[in-house]
């Protein structure tokens, strides 16, 4: 595995003739990687000749007062795990080599950027779609992984992607849970063992919005409130949201529409900021 820590070797590395390694997937991440990323990698080196695995703490996706000084950090074991799992090529940058002096040009996806998690997050997706074009810009993936957990943030790279006619082509892959049902995240390594045991009503409020809508529920006031109820019970947690939503613009929808829709919810166990959701379609480009 080559890494990378400037643009410029980032180039030669992928510059350089590797036979029978023609199609490239791209895996982006901020680090302390789990088998949610793992997962990623895994289709990718599927699926591609080459993969490309980007470990960078995006400063500008941070607002002021978010973890970023507390986001975890590991790279040595990342790049160990990720030695183990055949992937090619690590890029790890400095915030200069992706914001260097002088850097004056943003990207936004309008109308998707500012709901759900960007309506506590002002300038979030900013930086999101701002670091990633940049990524394929450098990269030129025939195909770029994600995972589902952050639905939001992949309907809005979809759109990106559709918007600018990029030629790589977005793979949403499913959320992996541990054990007892929490989703993966980087993040759950910050929750005291306090703060992990209540935070499992988040994915059983979804399970149990997932259970009403098989059992042919379609009143999105009764999914929300069902779910209220469930997190609520929880003193340690405070909503930031909880959302059923169409998948094709992010709006509210007063029904569920099959095929079309997400369930999705964020809460805060302290100073750490939970997401999950049940998706009702695909998000694709």
């Amino acid at each position: 595995m080559k890494t990378c820590r400037t643009i410029a070797s980032l180039r030669r590395a992928l510059a350089a003739p590797i036979p029978g390694k023609g199609r490239v997937g791209f895996v982006p991440t901020m680090g302390y990687l789990h088998e949610g990323h793992l997962s990623l990698v895994r289709a990718s080196r599927r699926e591609n000749d080459l993969t490309v695995v980007s470990i960078y703490v995006n400063p500008s996706q941070f607002g002021p007062g978010e973890d970023l000084g507390r986001y975890p950090r590991d790279p040595r074991h990342d790049a160990s795990q990720l030695r183990r799992e055949g992937v090619d090529i690590l890029f790890m940058p400095a915030d200069a080599e992706m914001y260097p002096p002088g850097f004056r040009t943003w990207v936004d996806v309008t109308g998707l950027d500012g709901k759900l998690c960007g309506s506590s997050r002002p300038g979030h997706f900013r930086g999101v779609t701002t670091v990633v074009l940049k990524l394929f810009m450098l990269l030129k993936p025939q195909r770029a992984y994600f995972g589902q957990k952050d639905a939001q943030q992949a309907r809005i790279i979809a759109q990106m992607i559709r918007d600018l006619n990029l030629p790589v082509r977005l793979r949403v892959l499913p959320i992996v849970r541990d054990a007892d049902g929490l989703a993966l995240s980087s993040r759950n390594v910050l929750l005291s063992v306090e703060e992990r045991r209540a935070a499992l009503a988040l994915p059983k409020a979804l399970r149990r919005a997932r259970a009403l809508i098989e059992a042919g529920e379609r009143d999105s006031r009764a999914l929300r409130a069902a779910m209220m109820a469930e997190i609520s019970r929880q003193p340690l947690l405070a909503i930031d949201y909880i959302a059923v939503v169409r998948l094709e613009d992010l709006e509210e929808t007063a029904r569920v529409e099959p095929g079309n829709t997400l369930v999705a919810a964020a809460v805060r166990a302290g100073r750490t900021r939970l997401i999950d959701n049940t998706l009702s379609g695909e998000i694709e480009c």
